[in-house]
């Protein structure tokens, strides 16, 4: 029986409806392909392993394997705050996804764009007290930006596009996919990527109000006393250029928030250091003493302005640009709200004072900088440089900046006393150089932001600035360093204490020191050794630039090096909880 020519284009229509037939983990590899993402960080478990198995047939994205699903967030995280990039990690079902939830909620706090990808038991079982079940839409509802839960193949690609959108416009944050093993096996045609989305319920706002940015504009230039406060939304909106141009043509002083550093020169003169409970005696009481602030990308946290109530006793009009309306007004109220993508606003103002007859007032701001340089002249900075006995932590810092500050170097850190020392002494004058844990204030985010920055920035050096309290909670991740070749520096600041506690409790509580001592510490040279990598002791103060030295020579080599700094040592500048921005503690003797 002869078979017709339509019969045979039916056949072969089918045929190749078949073959175009592809599994949702295909589907989902091929998203995160068309998307360019390069690394993925995960752990395998029995709900993601036809995602595994997808992943073995292709070539063009790097799996890196850590050893605990917190890190694979963290390095994911610590890729994306350097490059701007969305961050990609994979986790299986129940504990590994609960063990990611610190990840999640650290870049959900910092506002960083990141795709989390998690298994979860079948669809039939869901809602059984399944093996390794647990919800995770309901668990990291209140963490993420947005999560999904794939409940149909055929809507793999779409999900994961809106995944990526989300994460990356308006204000960034991590968004979670959850994809059930049978959603991950089974076969639907595939047609494509889509190129675009269109989302009726998102549409973040870009371009700022024409006539707010006016009124800005009016304040800015009459304004006797003007202060340009700047937050992480300036590095994460790649506005530092913008910011940088703004501040040139003014002539304004400038301050960072922890998550701004570098976004304004460190070593230039109209910078005048970090604000906040552990900032600059200059910068706090020019926040408070201004009369006009520009706040750009910041959100007036706890942790900058102190108390609410002290802070509002000075009258000041205070513009703030900000991408997400919601922290407009939300600690402290403001009289002129402009809601926009800071780059795009930032630009408009700058085009508007060019072409503005008015300039700001000359003899008013040589006045106002006179004050500041009267309150930069105290040098709250200053610390005990005269005993050689032992080695003070902020030393190492500012070794550590003389020795890198023309180089192509990363900082990341973990949290505590040797993350504010950092911040203090080391001068950014790059955006992006500084990476670590701000809104949350996560222990153990250091080594992992590194292996992520180094996988990123190969030929850059990293380093990890830690505490031999901080350090232990990942330290684990030193063999991820070694398989995955990822050479990085970790400079622990060993002052035998959970320093930061045991400030607080020196402070706060006439000395009781309670649970903050460090008893049991391992021997860390020893450590570092058994992971396969290079490890340091160094107790005295003149060794600290030799070894800093020797540990940039070896390249190609982690190297862990332990300070044993002074334990008594405290972080100053200090603001108490719940005291004013400019009621502050300088030294010792003012306790």
């Amino acid at each position: 029986m002869e078979i017709s020519k339509a019969e045979l284009a039916s056949a072969a229509a089918a045929a190749g409806a078949q073959s175009n037939e592809l599994r949702g983990a295909e589907i989902l590899v091929k998203a995160l392909q068309a998307e360019g993402v390069k690394y993925i960080w995960g752990y395998p478990g029995g709900a993601v392993l036809h995602i595994y198995d997808a992943f073995y047939k292709q070539d063009t994205i790097q799996h890196v394997l850590v050893r605990h699903e917190q890190a694979a967030v963290h390095a994911a995280d610590g890729y994306a705050r350097a490059t701007g990039d969305v961050g990609v990690a994979l986790v299986t079902s129940g504990p590994g996804l609960t063990n990611a939830v610190t990840g999640i909620a650290t870049a959900y706090m910092d506002s960083i764009p990141m795709v989390i990808i998690s298994g979860q038991v079948p669809t039939a079982a869901i809602g059984q007290d399944a093996f390794q079940e647990c919800d995770t839409v309901g668990i990291t509802r209140p963490i993420v930006k947005h999560n999904f839960l794939v409940k149909d193949v055929r809507d793999m690609a779409t999900v994961m596009k809106k995944a990526f959108h989300i994460a990356r416009s308006g204000r960034p944050g991590p968004v979670v996919v959850d994809v059930p093993k049978d959603i991950s096996y089974n076969k639907t045609p595939y047609n494509g990527y889509p190129e675009s989305i269109e989302m009726r319920s998102y549409n973040p706002v870009r371009k700022g109000h024409g006539g707010q940015i006016r009124k800005a504009l009016q304040l800015l230039l009459t304004a006797k006393r003007p202060y340009i406060y700047t937050g992480g939304g300036v590095l994460l909106g790649n506005a530092v250029q913008e910011l940088r141009t703004l501040v040139d043509m003014l002539g304004y002083p400038v301050t960072n928030t922890l998550m701004g550093l570098g976004a304004y020169p460190a070593t230039e003169r109209k910078f005048l250091g970090m604000l906040g409970m552990h900032g600059t005696l200059e910068a706090n009481n020019t926040m408070q003493n201004c009369d006009v602030l520009l706040a750009v990308g910041a959100r007036f946290d706890d942790r900058v302005i102190g108390n609410p109530k002290h802070f509002a006793q000075n009258e000041r009009k205070i513009i703030h640009i900000d991408i997400d309306p919601s922290s407009i007004s939300k600690r402290v109220k403001v009289d002129v709200p402009i809601v926009g993508d800071v780059k795009d606003v930032l630009t408009e103002l700058i085009s508007m004072i060019r072409d503005s007859q008015l300039k700001p007032d000359d003899k008013a701001l040589s006045a106002w900088w006179e004050t500041i340089e009267g309150w930069r002249s105290r040098d709250c900075l200053a610390y005990d440089k005269g005993n050689g006995d032992v080695i003070k932590p902020q030393m190492v810092i500012e070794t550590l900046w003389n020795m890198t500050c023309d180089a192509d170097a990363y900082i990341t850190s973990d949290v505590g006393q040797h993350q504010m020392w950092a911040a203090q002494y080391y001068k950014f004058n790059e955006p992006r150089r500084w990476i670590n844990s701000g809104g949350l204030g996560t222990m153990g985010v250091g080594i992992p932001y590194a292996m992520g920055i180094k996988l990123a920035k190969p030929e850059s050096e990293v380093f990890c600035v830690t505490g031999e309290g901080s350090v232990q909670m990942c330290i684990q991740e030193l063999s991820t360093c070694l398989q995955y070749n990822t050479p990085i520096k970790v400079l622990s600041l060993n002052n035998r204490y959970l320093g930061m506690v045991r400030q607080w409790q020196e402070i706060e509580y006439s000395g009781r020191y309670s649970h903050s001592y460090m008893d049991a510490l391992p021997n860390f040279v020893k450590l570092a050794e058994a992971y396969g990598h290079v490890g340091m002791l160094i107790e005295r103060p003149q060794d600290v630039e030799p070894a800093l030295r020797e540990a940039r020579k070896l390249k190609d080599r982690t190297v862990f090096i332990d300070f044993r700094t002074d334990p008594t040592e405290n972080v100053f500048p200090m603001v108490r909880a719940g005291k004013g921005i400019t009621e502050m503690l300088l030294a010792t003797e003012d306790l």
